[in-house]
């Protein structure tokens, strides 16, 4: 079941509403916790594989979407049992602190650098990196989530490597604090770029139905791999989390019947995630 952040809700009441709604479920199913990326409930990869989980374990998920970076804030907090994200650098912090246990590699897809059909940067095919560099020259609007999420995070790392300094001051660099579908509908009415996981775009481009609206500019390049982990929260730090059922969860998603599933998952006909789960005896 998804908990959605809408309009101006502060992050703690999605947090509120989803242990309310765990308090509500059925006493027949154990209820799990997850906070997870934009990018797998967009997809609605997730609403696809509750169903599944349900069936083959009896455990009933409940999730709130936010950026990887307030995901695991709550997998901090003990808020949630259980986060799934993408973002290498802050996941290596996170296990650093010892705020998680058992990090096992679930699936991956790759970002894609979008923007308007004429191109006003000239940028198309270019490498991701020279092509960022280029929209700062020319001060064409580049639009970012600004939230701290998996793919904001990668956005950094190649503005930098771009070299493009003082981005966060400047007029062309619009900054969303929104999840990754608003942020791409917000570049749509700028006329703007924006760096997405091809799995929302995929769905952006469903929703169209034949409209015109933004295209893939540059993809392909080995910068723009997009990898997802999946981490239980530790009981060390707190007790009160449900660990067993975190675990069971991870073996789960792991497993290589639902990484066949993932796999499975299609939108127009794309595959949108592609398995990465170091299978293990017996699973």
């Amino acid at each position: 079941m998804r908990i959605n952040k809408k309009g101006s809700i502060i992050a703690l009441l999605l947090v509120v509403c989803l242990l309310a709604f765990g308090s509500l479920a059925t006493a027949k199913a154990p209820v799990l916790r997850m906070a997870t990326t934009t990018s797998t409930d967009n997809t609605g990869l997730l609403d696809y594989l509750a169903p599944i989980l349900l069936k083959d374990t009896g455990i009933e998920i409940q999730w709130v979407s936010v950026g990887t970076g307030k995901a695991l804030e709550y997998g901090r907090n003990g808020d949630v049992d259980v986060v799934l994200t993408h973002a290498p650098s802050q996941e290596d912090k996170f296990m650093a602190e010892g705020a998680g246990v058992n990090r096992r590699k679930v699936m991956y897809n790759d970002f894609v650098l979008i923007g308007p059909a004429n191109d006003p940067a000239g940028i198309k095919g270019k490498p991701v990196v020279e092509a960022l560099a280029t929209i700062a020259a020319k001060g064409q609007p580049l639009v970012s989530r600004a939230d701290k999420s998996g793919t904001h995070t990668a956005e950094l790392k190649l503005l930098k490597a771009a070299g493009v300094k003082d981005f966060d001051k400047a007029k062309w660099y619009v900054q969303t604090g929104q999840g990754m579908l608003k942020t791409i509908n917000i570049a749509d009415e700028q006329k703007g770029y924006a760096l997405t996981d091809r799995g929302t775009f995929i769905k952006y481009h469903a929703g169209l139905k034949g409209k015109p609206g933004l295209v893939i500019v540059c993809e392909g390049d080995p910068e723009l791999l997009n990898k997802y982990s999946v981490m239980a929260v530790s009981p060390l730090k707190h007790p009160d989390v449900k660990y067993d059922l975190a675990l069971k969860y991870i073996d789960w998603i792991t497993s290589s019947k639902v990484q066949k599933d993932i796999a499975d998952f299609k939108v127009e006909g794309k595959q949108l995630f592609f398995p990465e789960a170091e299978i293990r005896a017996g699973h």
